[in-house]
């Protein structure tokens, strides 16, 4: 802009002729010095600036894509790399968008408790959002539509009454469970069952019943529902070129991600509408109060909380729609993966295994079935569960945050919209706070007062502060009670009689983070005195 000014007043000098042509020279010389003198001003004036702002420590940046190409296949793990090199507040460049990296239990405090309002809204994460109509309760910005429809989780879909509610249900689907097992155990010569597979099953039971009332029998149904969340759970690991580099947001409509979302989008709508158009023609054909002894599922509260005065928010159908799918999506891939995990670590180590067994089996005194009752006095049952969330959380990076406004943390300056990454997977490894954090030692948890309630900073697979995740009480119920009936009703071999130790433990990159791959174990079933 200066040079463009200076070069102006050349030109104009020139035409007005106010120079000879023996003075053009020294002046252009003077121009130019000036132009120097500007220039230094300036960046001197800059240099000012940055240096009265404490920034976070960074690793090396390249032009335009910053610090993306350093976040590899797994970024939970290469962010961990990284921090170890320049703190546990890091500051990255991911495209044009600062990002500050989080890998402490003190530098999480520090975002999810000292300045958890500032910390608690999100960055316009585009793909998510299309996805999920932009009301989602895992996406959408803090504000009032967030508080209210936070409200609606934690006061009438999860609060511990109505997730108590569902325990004849949860108990039932573990009895299924167990059915499946014994079937496909019976019907392979060396009693294989691949658990993965049986486990999502187990899982999307209790979901689909607890949301929407029902299972999905028809095997097309539940092959559309389980498309459309692993297209969700693609999509939202796409790197969205846009989100990092806005300039080059129109590359989408030539690479076919915005028409692959477009065409999920529809796909998804069109299932879930069907859902809501269910359930709503249910309701017009109930009297009211009808309840037919049914649970009231998730769906029915909903479209209950409509047209009530108590709510100041208005519930479209895509509200519900975008409920019904932070359900879906946050309810089954979670507790599913974090089943596998669990016995996979277990058959590992036989005598971890045997003594989970032995504790399962004293409290149940023989019986085919282990209740949820029985599950409240199986504390080492309960150090699995909880060692398993540590060592191998479902999502090891927490959705993004964004700070709303400049904030201080242990001395640096945060500016306002920096997008914040709080790397889960780091703390719950972070040697300071552990004891050999690396190994699977469910002992740790026994004599500890460390909790998943979001207050354990060291420890947080729930996440913490406000938007920490409201089902935290109905995923631990749907673990328990299914990890217990998989301890008492079967004894677990490697297929083949394979070493323990040759169980691939490798996993999948992603949003949640599986066991690459499925878990294929002998299960021989448990013979009961009659």
């Amino acid at each position: 802009m200066v040079s463009n000014a200076l070069q102006q007043i050349w030109l104009e000098i020139q035409q007005e002729n106010k120079i000879n042509s023996s003075l053009q020279q020294p002046l252009l010389t003077l121009l130019l010095f000036l132009l120097f003198l500007l220039v230094v001003a300036i960046n001197k004036r800059r240099n000012d600036n940055n240096k009265s702002v404490n920034l976070p420590p960074s690793p090396f940046k390249l032009p335009f894509i910053g610090n993306l190409h350093q976040l590899g296949s797994s970024p939970h793990r290469s962010l961990r790399a990284l921090s170890k090199k320049h703190g546990p507040l890091m500051l990255l460049h991911l495209g044009q968008v600062p990002t500050l990296v989080v890998s402490s239990p003190d530098t999480a405090r520090e975002v999810l408790k000292t300045h958890d309002q500032i910390f608690s809204s999100r960055p316009n994460l585009k793909i998510s959002n299309k996805l999920t109509y932009g009301k989602s309760l895992a996406f959408v910005p803090y504000g009032e539509y967030w508080r209210q429809i936070r409200k609606i989780y934690v006061l009438q879909l999860l609060n511990s009454i109505r997730v108590r509610s569902f325990c004849a249900m949860r108990e039932e689907e573990t009895a299924c469970l167990i059915k499946t097992i014994e079937q496909t155990s019976s019907s392979s010569a060396d009693n294989l069952v691949d658990l993965s597979e049986i486990l999502f099953m187990y899982v999307i039971g209790i979901v689909s019943r607890a949301t929407i009332g029902r299972k999905f029998s028809d095997k097309r149904e539940l092959k559309r529902l389980r498309k459309m969340l692993d297209d969700m759970l693609h999509l939202s690991t796409i790197s969205d070129v846009g989100n990092w580099i806005p300039w080059l947001a129109w590359v989408n409509y030539f690479n076919g991600v915005n028409a692959m979302v477009e065409k999920k989008c529809e796909e998804g709508n069109e299932f879930l509408e069907s859902i809501v158009e269910e359930h709503m023609e249910k309701k017009k054909n109930k009297s009211d109060g009808e309840t037919n002894g049914e649970v009231e599922n998730f769906v029915d509260v909903l479209l209950g909380l409509d047209h009530n005065d108590s709510h100041h928010i208005h519930l479209s159908r895509d509200n519900i729609k975008a409920l019904i799918l932070d359900m879906f999506v946050a309810g089954t891939e979670t507790t599913h993966t974090v089943l596998t995990w669990a016995m996979a670590e277990l058959i590992r180590q036989p005598k971890l295994m045997n003594r989970a067994q032995e504790e399962v089996r004293a409290i149940s005194k023989g019986k085919q079935m282990v209740t949820e009752d029985d599950t409240e006095k199986m504390p080492y049952l309960k150090a699995v569960i909880k060692e398993a969330l540590r060592l191998r959380p479902s999502g090891p990076l927490m959705v993004p945050h964004e700070s709303t406004e400049h904030v201080k943390i242990h001395g640096y300056d945060i500016p306002a919209k920096t997008t914040v990454i709080i790397n889960m997977w780091a703390i719950c490894r972070d040697s300071t706070a552990w004891v050999e954090p690396e190994k699977f030692d469910p002992d740790r948890f026994l004599d500890s007062k460390v909790d998943f309630k979001g207050q354990d900073f060291e420890y947080i697979p729930f996440g913490a502060g406000r938007r920490g995740c409201p089902g935290v009480a109905f995923a631990i119920a749907s673990l328990e009670v299914g990890l217990a009936n998989l301890l008492n009703r079967f004894d677990w071999a490697m297929p083949f009689g394979m070493d323990p130790e040759e169980l691939d433990m490798s996993e999948t990159s992603g949003l949640t983070v599986h066991k690459k791959e499925n878990l294929v174990l002998a299960a021989v079933p448990r013979q009961f005195d009659n």
